[in-house]
């Protein structure tokens, strides 16, 4: 964990208790930053948070390796950035082809990313500099 006040970092098994867990203390985390609970912003970044998290879980699990969640919110910036770094390289994110608004309610399984871009002010992906793998980020605009 890192200790900087516009930084959180940490590893997390990839299970869906880890993705769980790295949505809560980025949910603690953002509150302490002054994002409290129960707005829109808090809300939209849990949930941005949630998705990334349960990707990395759901199509970047290597049996015996980790994902990595790095939030970063410069306090002279009004963007919050989500990075979820996991170590699979060939399974890599498609961009949501359905229209902004036209989320299927009923619709459960491949929306995750359909919602990061409906919440997020962008996203996109790139290869893990350090190994194998990807890190899948979300940008989002905090507001003045």
């Amino acid at each position: 964990m890192t200790a900087k006040p516009d930084t959180f970092e940490m590893r997390f098994t990839s299970t869906p208790r880890g993705a769980r867990l790295a949505r809560r203390l980025a949910a603690v985390r953002l509150d302490a930053w002054g994002i409290p609970y129960g707005t829109d912003a808090h809300d939209a970044v849990v949930l941005i948070v949630a998705e990334l998290t349960a990707n990395a879980v759901r199509h970047g699990h290597v049996p015996g390796r980790d994902f990595h969640l790095h939030l970063h919110a410069p306090l002279h910036d009004h963007v919050l950035r989500v990075e979820v770094t996991d170590t699979r390289g060939e399974r890599l994110p498609r961009r949501p082809t359905a229209p902004r608004g036209a989320v299927d309610a009923e619709e459960e399984a491949g929306r995750g990313l359909l919602l990061v871009s409906q919440l997020a002010a962008r996203w996109d992906w790139h290869p893990r500099p350090d190994g194998p793998g990807k890190t899948v980020w979300a940008e989002y605009a905090l507001g003045s």
